[in-house]
């Protein structure tokens, strides 16, 4: 995610709230909307949190963030590559703009899920 604060620990409050909302938003689409990879998925995501006594169902993020200020365009543009293959290299996807959840779709020409603001 690229998001920006004025301050770095409201970023990091946004960050853990952002996680908190993102993750029940996408169990909760997993397991009403039609995806062949329903089972699949909500076996992973439970499974990377049977361990942790703070998930109560399923682990969507990893724990932490690892903010970095943006001060160039090449540096972003790699974040925004990095961000959007890593569906691919989960292969969860074969091709960035197939993940529904990314904002790949929105910079491949494809109408995204969500709102966003070019960068």
């Amino acid at each position: 995610m690229i998001a920006g604060a004025a301050d770095e620990d409201v970023l990091s409050d946004i960050l853990r709230d952002f996680k908190k909302f993102t993750s029940k938003a996408l169990v909760g689409a997993i397991k009403t909307e039609p995806e062949s990879r329903r089972d699949w998925l909500l076996n992973l995501f439970w499974y990377a949190g049977k361990n942790n006594k703070k998930i109560k169902h399923y682990k969507v993020w990893q724990d932490g963030n690892d903010a970095k200020e943006i001060h160039m365009t090449a540096f972003l543009e790699e974040k925004m590559e990095y961000i959007h293959n890593n569906p691919v290299k989960a292969e969860i996807v074969a091709n960035t703009e197939e993940f529904l959840y990314s904002s790949a779709r929105d910079y491949a020409g494809e109408k995204g899920l969500v709102n966003i603001e070019f960068v």
